[in-house]
């Protein structure tokens, strides 16, 4: 399917939400229209599976909806031993009733039991499958909720009418799983769209994304050199809806490379959902990413706290957008974590820095880490000033990338990329001021494509260029500013004024006085003639 076909079909899906939703919120109707769509996928992918293993004895359908649900009819004692058998294949069973042909005709159907079936499915695809990525899978998705009707006749009737219009839509176009993952992130930037600051706990506009990702997916040591050709791990602490990863994944695919496995942390149940569903949805395996819901900042996922050195987590890349000065409240014990230990507690006021500590520290050596923070970092003193001057002093700031304002739904201010690196050969910090590069647009200011590989080849190169980039010396950054990194400290935009030759000037305003004195006798002249008062 056509690029140009995929966003189609998110145009498609995107005007039906829109239709649809009436006066329900936009996060909640999300909920609901992101779900039939992995549903879909799920349905499709588990049939296909089913097709190759049943072979020959897979049946035309002959009046049932699925072929599925004639094979169950005909084959009642071996239903135990397919079911079985596909949750070692797929890692998931769903039964023919809950598939979503047969989910899609009984809303064509307009049958009184969808809603139940629709529940009896979800239910039984999160607790009767293999693997635990689908656990909770569907747990904020409310489908007795009254924001879908009073009664229940009122929410079956609702939710017939909204999977019968998907259903619809979707027939129109192929529905491969690349291109159902890729109508599902479609619709995540439509619906960050209209979230307003909301947005921010989910999505990473692509085009910073896409920044990000060609960072990291660079040679750590020498970016020069090209894109790595394998990473075993990336991790994104802060990961949303998982669009950052999938797209580090995608960067690094395209240039030929493979990665290991893929891992994120969310705190938010409903945004750890449609992470765990946008992997799914882009073809990966559960065995290939994992996704934990719990809070980064206490660190609760038992992964990241092995207490022995030589077993500790480290990955290839790390990569976050995290939530900008979040207030937090460290505990006591906090100063004592080995997050932070050596650099000291970030304020309570903003945990920008936790955040990035907390990252840092599971950097690999040869690693590299690209995080999305304001620009208060840069420059506040107190305890940010502790946290930045040890860093600079260790040689761990590689570059400072400073983005245009108004490109997040969420928060209308510029924001700033820093890339940290435990080993870099450089020893000064490359500053890029990209501020000034941008497309307007009415809601959100835009990143064109040549905005973006200006960024990255200005990166990849440690390119100087007036204006727009400079690499400094940690002794300037040190000794002249204080360790504050505050990009226009370094590179101004201001236009140049033009050099004034005051010779040339003089010469001119002296002509132009001898041209005043001769027409000013000139008119006298006419003046007395005519008997007028003659002008001084």
């Amino acid at each position: 399917m056509t690029e140009e076909s995929q966003k189609e079909l998110g145009k498609v899906l995107w005007t039906l939400a829109d239709q649809l939703r009436g006066a329900m919120n936009a996060d909640d109707f999300r909920d609901y229209m992101l779900s039939f769509l992995f549903l879909r996928y799920l349905s499709d992918n588990y049939e296909a599976a089913a097709q190759k293993e049943l072979g020959k004895e897979y049946p035309a359908p002959n009046g049932h909806t699925t072929p599925l649900q004639r094979w169950y009819e005909e084959n009642p004692g071996d239903v135990k031993a397919f079911e079985d058998l596909m949750r070692r294949r797929t890692h998931y069973v769903i039964k023919p009733d809950h598939l979503w042909g047969n989910i899609a005709e009984m809303a064509r159907r307009q049958h009184g039991e969808l809603l139940g079936t629709l529940q009896d499915g979800f239910k039984f695809i999160e607790n009767e499958s293999f693997a635990s990525t689908f656990q909770g899978l569907f747990s904020e998705i409310n489908l007795a909720s009254e924001k879908l009707g009073k009664t229940y006749a009122d929410r079956n009737a609702m939710l017939c009418k909204i999977i019968e219009k998907i259903a619809y839509g979707l027939s129109k176009f192929s529905t491969d799983k690349d291109t159902l993952g890729d109508a599902y992130e479609y619709l995540i930037g439509q619906f960050a769209a209209g979230s307003g600051k909301k947005a921010g706990e989910f999505y990473t506009p692509q085009q910073i994304s896409s920044i990000l990702s060609a960072i990291v997916t660079l040679d750590s040591q020498d970016p020069a050199s090209g894109t790595k050709n394998h990473m075993d791990s990336i991790l994104d602490f802060a990961c949303g809806s998982g669009s950052l990863l999938l797209n580090v994944r995608k960067q690094l695919k395209e240039h030929g490379g493979t990665i290991g496995k893929i891992y994120g942390q969310e705190s938010n149940i409903t945004t750890y959902n449609l992470a765990r569903m946008n992997m799914l949805l882009h073809g990966m395996k559960d065995s290939e990413f994992e996704i934990y819901h719990g809070d980064t900042l206490k660190n609760d996922w038992d992964m990241l706290r092995e207490a022995n050195p030589a077993k500790k987590p480290c990955f290839d890349a790390i990569v976050a957008n995290p939530p900008f000065s979040y207030r937090w409240e460290p505990s006591d014990t906090m100063a004592e974590d080995v997050r932070f230990k050596s650099h000291g507690l970030a304020p309570k006021s903003a945990a920008d820095f936790a955040f990035l500590l907390h990252g840092f520290h599971y950097l690999k050596p040869e690693g590299t880490m690209a995080i999305i923070l304001p620009h208060g970092v840069l420059f506040r003193g107190g305890a940010e000033e502790k946290i930045r001057k040890k860093l600079l002093d260790d040689g761990h700031i590689d570059t400072v990338i400073g983005l245009p304002a108004n490109l997040f739904y969420s928060t209308g201010i510029p924001v700033c990329i820093l890339v940290l690196k435990k080993c870099k050969k450089p020893d000064d910090v490359l500053f890029i001021n990209a501020s000034e590069h941008f497309e307007k647009g009415k809601r959100q200011n835009q990143l064109l494509p040549k905005h973006i590989e200006k960024i990255i080849s200005t990166y990849q190169f440690r390119n100087d260029e007036d204006r727009y980039s400079k690499r400094v010396s940690i002794e300037e950054i040190v000794e002249k500013n204080n360790y504050n990194l505050n990009i226009s400290r370094y590179i101004s935009t201001a236009e140049p004024e033009n050099e004034v030759d005051l010779d040339a000037v003089h010469t001119e305003l002296t002509s132009l006085q001898k041209k005043i004195i001769a027409a000013t006798e000139e008119h006298n002249k006419f003046l007395k003639e005519l008997g007028l008062p003659i002008l001084p």
